[in-house]
């Protein structure tokens, strides 16, 4: 069966999805500038999308090959499709609340169906390592086309001419759901138990193998780590490095492009080199990129900025972070994913998502405390006790790893 359609659908529901759940980083400033909440208030948004990912993810992970991933991603694309017509018409804070449940309930539903699918459509390990990152740099792709776009909306005279990105996505969205319609989703999966409760137990059991449970914290602390700077890179540049509004949306596409590069570059390197050797080295560079560069923007002068070159260095530096952060995401997920037997792929995904959503929401909620009372040039410090923590359950992880392999070898596998 070719599987070119399913691959597509993937493709697009996820460049969507990336456009507007990576957009809190913009709304967070724009509803700070433009409804005028404070920072804390803002940071509220991160829990809106996240906490709506993380319950529904629970959920959903057991029942959704009952429900079929074909039939629940065409729900969650109507769902976010109104949402972001209620956004266009509402314009509030209350509307961006309302979007970013609306986001986050979909996304939870298409990522769950996005990460088991690959497991059905790939037929080994190599081609799961391979359709994940990549399906993953296109994901910051479309984030880096995020960051593009809504600015493209901005007016000097008319404050509100930013909402029309909505319409766009709107019909991005219509489209995904054309192609995803006529797309053959005739796959052969098994479903873990005899009901849908039997399927949540089962669920609930994987997190008792150690080498899930160390997982669901790594992914816990990258994506606090990430969604931390990601979420608050707009208002950082335009607070603490003095650009104007737009400029400080444009200048966070560097992040994006710079996760996409380093993703790209990991999954050609995991087949040379040592993967626990590529995300000690790369959290070593993070760590290293907050050492060695934030202490640049410590009293720094606001000056006139009428063009790129007038643009302070460091706003080009910083957000280089983002290669470092890169690999470990899709190589963790993809390692555990595929020592998952399939018939678990989707509790396992719903277990991913439901952490990651989790961190996300604590590593932007601290941030936006720690702009608010200690300032932005010290609030992105924190990461680094993440990524320490991150560090030593990568450690766990590939001590797992070689335990495993030492006893299958052990057993007489024919090596």
């Amino acid at each position: 069966m070719s599987t070119f359609r399913i691959k597509l659908s993937l493709y697009i529901n996820y460049f969507v999805f990336a456009i507007l759940l990576n957009s809190v980083g913009i709304l967070i400033q724009k509803s700070i500038n433009t409804y005028k909440v404070d920072e804390v208030a803002a940071s509220s948004l991160e829990a809106f999308k996240d906490l709506s990912i993380a319950f529904v993810s629970f959920l959903v992970g057991s029942f959704l090959p009952r429900l079929g991933y074909k039939r629940g991603m065409l729900i969650a694309l109507a769902l976010v499709f109104a949402g972001c017509l209620a956004m266009y018409w509402g314009n509030s804070f209350t509307s961006v609340r309302l979007l970013f449940a609306c986001v986050g309930i979909s996304f939870a539903v298409v990522k769950v169906s996005v990460y088991s699918l690959i497991g059905l459509i790939t037929s080994n390990d190599k081609e799961h390592k391979s359709l994940l990152s990549s399906i993953e740099s296109f994901f910051m792709i479309g984030i880096a086309a995020g960051f593009i776009i809504f600015p493209l909306f901005y007016s000097d005279t008319d404050p509100n001419a930013w909402l029309r990105i909505y319409l766009v996505l709107a019909v991005m969205i219509a489209i995904s759901f054309v192609i995803l319609a006529f797309s053959n989703f005739s796959l052969n999966y098994e479903i873990p138990g005899t009901s849908v409760k039997s399927d949540f137990v089962q669920m609930i059991k994987l997190l008792r193998r150690p080498l899930v449970f160390v997982f669901a914290i790594a992914a816990f602390m990258y994506v606090m780590t990430e969604q931390g700077i990601m979420s608050w890179l707009p208002t950082f540049n335009e607070k603490v490095l003095h650009l104007p509004e737009k400029m400080s949306v444009s200048m966070a596409v560097i992040l994006m492009l710079s996760i996409a590069l380093g993703r790209y570059i990991s999954s050609l390197l995991v087949k040379r080199i040592s993967w626990i050797t590529i995300l000690s080295v790369c959290i070593f560079g993070a760590a290293l990129m907050v050492l060695f560069v934030l202490p640049q923007t410590q009293n720094l002068e606001a000056k006139e900025i009428n063009s790129l070159s007038d643009v302070p260095v460091i706003a080009y530096v910083f957000p280089l972070i983002g290669f470092f952060l890169a690999p470990i995401y899709p190589l963790v997920n993809s390692f555990v994913l595929s020592s998952t037997e399939k018939m678990f792929h989707s509790p396992m995904a719903a277990l991913l998502v439901f952490f990651s959503a989790i961190g996300g929401t604590l590593g932007s909620r601290l941030v936006g405390y720690l702009f608010k009372n200690i300032g932005g040039q010290k609030a992105f410090y924190f990461s680094l006790v993440p990524m320490a923590i991150l560090l030593i359950c990568i450690f766990f992880f590939y001590r797992m790893q070689k335990k495993t392999t030492t006893t299958i070898e052990f057993s007489g596998s024919g090596h």
